[in-house]
C-alpha cells in the first residue's frame, strides 16, 4: 500500500492547479486519471480549446468561401490543426505534473475503498485528503434508435469527426448546441436545431434571444421549437431523425446527429457511499462553501459538484479549495461575486448578472442601455457588424445589475463589467473612461451615454 499526503481523483482545471500548489508546499501527491487522452482535463481536450480553434478556422472559412468540396477540405484541415493544438497542450500539461518529484501521475480508474483509501488499477493508496475532479459527462436522452445510431456523436466525439457533414442535426437548443451551430453553418452544413421548448434561449433576454435567432437564420440555420423527437433510423451512409410538430412527423436526414442535451455529474463507479461522501438530489456531489463535501477530508471541484460548468470555476474552485487546506479558509463560493459566460456564436454572445425582465420582476427601478452593433467603428473594420449590447442599470444606485453583449469580441469585454459590478462601482465607470480606439470595449462609452 502506498502513503501519501493527498489523492487527486481528475485531472481537470481545478486539480491540477491544486496538485501544483500541494507540491510546492511540500506534499506528496498522486494524481489519478482513467484516460491518457484527458491528462490536462475536458478543457483543453474536448471543451473550450479544439472548440474554439475549430470556431475560429469556421469564422475564416465562411469569409473566404467556395463550393461545399472547398469548405469541406478546410473543415478537414481545420479538424487536423485542432488535433495537433490538443496534443501539444495535452503533453505540456502531463509533463507538468509527471515531472515533479513530489507529484505521481497514475492512469487508471479511481474508486474509493474508504475516507482515506482510493483503489486504482491492483494498488491502494492512502492519503490524508482526497480531493474529486472527475468532471461531467454528456446525457443521452432515451429516444429510440439514437444511442445506437453510428451517426450520432456526443459533443466530445463530434470533435474527431474527419469530413464535413452536409446535413447537420442538432438535438439540443442549448448553448453547447448553438454553438455547434453556428460553427457547422459558417463551414458551410445544413444546419437544423431541434428544441422540445417554445421559447429559444429561454433563460436570456428576449431581445438578445431574438438578436441571436435572427443572426443563426440568415446564415440558414434552421431551429424548430416545441418539437417531439420520435426516433432516430439509420440509412445507407445517413441517419433520419423523426420529429413531431404541431403541423405533423417530418424526417430529417443528416450525416450527423450531435446530441447536446445536458451534462451529468461524472461520478459513476466511484463508490463514493463507501467514503461517506453524499450526493445532490440532481446527482452532483454535495459541498459545502469550502468546497468540502459530507466527509470531512474530501473535497470536490469543478463539474462534478453541479453549478456553473465552465473552466473558469474549475480554476475558482481551486483557489476555494487551496484556502481551505493551505491557507485561512476566507475564500469560499461566496467570494466569487457576479459571474459572466460566453457562448462563441459567430458573434460571441456573453452575459454577466440579470436580464431586464428579471430585474423588473424583483422590483428594480431600471434603466436599459442599447446599442446596435453596426455603431461600433471597430466591428464595421471587422466587417462583424451583427449584434446588439443591452446592459441593466439600477436607477435609484446606478449601480450594474446586468449586460447582455451579442457582439464581435463581446468575450473580451464583459470582464470590465465584472470588475465594475464585483467593485460595486456606477456605471458611469464605463461611460466616462477613456478607451483606446479602435476597439470594441470603446463601445461602452456610447451604450451608456443615453442613460
Amino acid at each position: 500500500m502506498k502513503k501519501v499526503d493527498a489523492v487527486i481523483i481528475g485531472f481537470g482545471k481545478g486539480g491540477k492547479t491544486l496538485a501544483g500548489a500541494l507540491a510546492k508546499n511540500g506534499r506528496k501527491v498522486v494524481m489519478i486519471e482513467q484516460s491518457e487522452k484527458m491528462y490536462g482535463g475536458t478543457c483543453i481536450n474536448v471543451a473550450c480549446i479544439p472548440t474554439k480553434s475549430l470556431v475560429h478556422s469556421a469564422d475564416i472559412s465562411a469569409l473566404k468561401g467556395g463550393d461545399f468540396e472547398d469548405k469541406a477540405a478546410r473543415f478537414t484541415a481545420a479538424i487536423a490543426q485542432k488535433d495537433m493544438l490538443t496534443a501539444k497542450l495535452r503533453d505540456k500539461n502531463y509533463h507538468k505534473l509527471a515531472d515533479n518529484e513530489n507529484i505521481e501521475v497514475i492512469t487508471g480508474k479511481g474508486s474509493f475503498v474508504d475516507a482515506h483509501h482510493v483503489a486504482v488499477n491492483d494498488d491502494v493508496i492512502e492519503a490524508e485528503q482526497i480531493f474529486i475532479n472527475t468532471g461531467a459527462r454528456p446525457f443521452i436522452p432515451p429516444i429510440e434508435g439514437l444511442k445506437e445510431s453510428r451517426y450520432a456523436y456526443v459533443s466530445e466525439q463530434l470533435l474527431d469527426l474527419k469530413e464535413l457533414p452536409k446535413r447537420f442535426v442538432i438535438i439540443g437548443g442549448g448553448y453547447i448546441g448553438m454553438e455547434f451551430a453556428s460553427m457547422y453553418a459558417n463551414f458551410g452544413s445544413e444546419v437544423t436545431v431541434i428544441q422540445d421548448g417554445a421559447v429559444f434561449l429561454p433563460r436570456e433576454d428576449s431581445e438578445i434571444a431574438t438578436a441571436v435567432l435572427e443572426s443563426l437564420e440568415k446564415r440558414g440555420v434552421k431551429v424548430i421549437r416545441s418539437a417531439k423527437i420520435v426516433k432516430t433510423e439509420d440509412r445507407d451512409g445517413y441517419a433520419v431523425v423523426t420529429i413531431e410538430t404541431e403541423n405533423g412527423r417530418e424526417e430529417l436526414p443528416a450525416e450527423a446527429v450531435l446530441i447536446a442535451t445536458g451534462r451529468r455529474p461524472n461520478v459513476e463507479g466511484l463508490n463514493l457511499d463507501r467514503a461517506g461522501v453524499e450526493l445532490t438530489e440532481r446527482g452532483a456531489v454535495k459541498v459545502n462553501e469550502h468546497l468540502q463535501t459530507t466527509a470531512e477530508n474530501i473535497y470536490a471541484m469543478g463539474d462534478v459538484v453541479g453549478g456553473l460548468q465552465f473552466t473558469y470555476i474549475s480554476l475558482d474552485d481551486y483557489r476555494i479549495v487551496s484556502s481551505a487546506v493551505l491557507g485561512d479558509g476566507t475564500r469560499t463560493t461566496a467570494s466569487r461575486g457576479a459571474v459572466p459566460y460566453s457562448v462563441f456564436l459567430d458573434p460571441a454572445f456573453s452575459r454577466i448578472g440579470m436580464s431586464e425582465e428579471e430585474a423588473r420582476s424583483k422590483g428594480y427601478n431600471v434603466k436599459v442601455a442599447k446599442l446596435p452593433a453596426m455603431a461600433i467603428p471597430k466591428a464595421n473594420v471587422l466587417q462583424k457588424s451583427t449584434g446588439l449590447l443591452k446592459a441593466v442599470v439600477d436607477a435609484d444606485t446606478g449601480l450594474i445589475l446586468g449586460a447582455h453583449l451579442f457582439c464581435e469580441e463581446s468575450y473580451e469585454m464583459i470582464n470590465l463589467f465584472k470588475i465594475v459590478m464585483d467593485a460595486k462601482l456606477p456605471y458611469t465607470v464605463l461611460r466616462d473612461n477613456i478607451y483606446t480606439h479602435p476597439t470594441m470595449s470603446e463601445s461602452l462609452n456610447d451604450l451608456f451615454a443615453g442613460i
